[in-house]
């Protein structure tokens, strides 16, 4: 089994599309990926993601190996690649046409791509199970998180990847978190057709990156919030941060509030430069304050009030850049009126997610009284962690502290977001040799004084 994160934007919305910088970070919503092989008799690849309503079956045998295997064609799990090859996606197409839905279409086409360009016609027949505890179509990077642990398990499974262990070499461990970066963007090509790779790369190395693309021909700029090492100490690491998540389940379109801030532009173009160089200087700040080696998340930390307060800030502007929604201001208003944190909305807006940075020793009833107030009036809430474990890997897949495998019916018949914790998560599992193994921090190539 293999896991990865979904992520928010913390700081910088809607003034990153201005090549500005934006501070993204992985949660501790994840996506649960089950490899479950076939009796060698059998000759089938079926993929079951049932969160989506998304299941299939193909035979190996009868897929476009031929067509994926042309001179020039075939890439490797050790190449980069940069861009779809046209004629390969035409030859997948026919293979998804029969499966309802846009989103389905395109996980299958993830899969299958990845599965042709990273496999072989003699790999063994599987089950890939996947559920998710990531609200899908919200903006928190499901997609990314599926590709991740698409292309981290067929790499696993082909044997072009190790999983990670106590004294893999820093150098080895880069270049198997990049590896499975470059083919998870592959799998976000499929489904984006032209994605920025922040969604990939959080989910890939968890913790937190400072983004900006100012030339859109061109990949974004991305600096991994990491810990610091100096000769190979770590001395600070990016905080995990408790995290309230609440879903306003009011569908929204990226493009149609993008297209609500070019219009302020166009209409008031100093007032909304102002406000867009302000957004900058927010992110800014808060890269500094988190950056800083004395930064503390304890109650009364000065460190952690700079950061609730820039969050408040950040959102008061994007409530003025007008895409927020009315049932984003509802959540603020209930959230405000107990006090526990700082609110603001994550992602395009007009709908989707807010998230709230906790204050330390929120009492446990204060907590529940909001949850009933937020589902009576419809809306969702997760409690998360903001920071955590990049993509991570379950194997042998077994419950914890036994030596009971995870098998297809115990994995399906999980309910909901705490019945998939409660079976799979690290929380229920653990951490270690034999529990859930992270690869361990991204570290710069080149660097004596790894600082991103």
């Amino acid at each position: 089994m293999v896991s990865a994160p979904g992520k928010v934007i913390v700081y910088g919305e809607h003034a990153v599309v201005y090549g500005k910088a934006a501070i993204a970070a992985a949660l501790s919503l994840r996506s649960y990926l089950l490899v479950t092989p076939l009796p060698k008799t059998s000759r089938t690849l079926t993929l079951n993601f049932t969160d989506i309503n998304l299941n299939h079956t193909w035979d190996i045998d009868s897929l476009p190996w031929a067509t994926f295997s042309k001179p020039g064609k075939k890439k490797y799990y050790f190449d980069t690649v940069e861009r779809l090859d046209k004629e390969l996606l035409e030859v997948v197409k026919p293979l998804v046409v029969t499966i309802p839905g846009k989103v389905q279409q395109g996980a299958a086409s993830a899969f299958l791509y990845l599965y042709l360009m990273l496999g072989s016609k003699h790999a063994p027949a599987s089950i890939y199970t996947l559920r998710s505890t990531i609200p899908i179509g919200a903006g928190l990077g499901s997609s990314a998180s599926i590709s991740v642990c698409l292309s981290t398990a067929l790499q696993l499974q082909m044997g072009t990847l190790a999983a990670p262990f106590e004294g893999m070499l820093s150098n080895e461990t880069q270049l198997q978190l990049k590896r499975i970066n470059n083919w998870s963007f592959v799998g976000e090509m499929c489904i984006h057709g032209n994605p920025s790779g922040v969604d990939n790369t959080v989910a890939t190395g968890g913790r937190a990156v400072l983004f900006k693309r100012t030339d859109y021909s061109l990949p974004p700029e991305v600096t991994h919030l990491r810990k610091q090492w100096i000769h190979f100490n770590p001395v600070h690491s990016f905080p995990e941060l408790p995290l309230l998540l609440v879903d306003t389940r009011q569908p929204r379109r990226t493009a149609e509030q993008v297209a609500n801030v070019r219009n302020m532009l166009n209409a008031h173009p100093e007032i909304t430069q102002s406000m867009l160089d302000t957004i900058d200087r927010i992110t800014a700040e808060a890269h500094d304050v988190i950056s800083d080696p004395d930064f503390s998340s304890f109650a009364g930390s000065p460190s952690l009030a700079r950061l609730g307060e820039l969050i408040r800030i950040n959102h008061g502007l994007l409530v003025s850049l007008g895409v927020s929604h009315p049932k984003l201001e509802r959540i603020r208003e209930l959230i405000d009126h107990t006090g526990i944190g700082w609110t603001k909305l994550t992602g395009a807006g007009g709908g989707g997610c807010s998230i709230t940075l906790l204050k330390p020793k929120v009492k446990a009833n204060i907590l529940e009284e909001l949850d009933s107030k937020l589902r009576t009036e419809g809306f969702e809430k997760y409690q998360t962690t903001l920071g955590g474990d990049g993509v991570g890997v379950l194997w042998p897949a077994v419950v914890g502290g036994s030596e009971t495998e995870i098998n297809q019916e115990m994995f399906l018949g999980a309910e909901g977001v705490e019945g998939v914790e409660a079976l799979v998560g690290v929380g229920a599992i653990g951490k270690g040799i034999k529990g859930w193994r992270f690869w361990r921090e991204w570290i710069a190539e080149g660097s004596d004084f790894c600082l991103h």
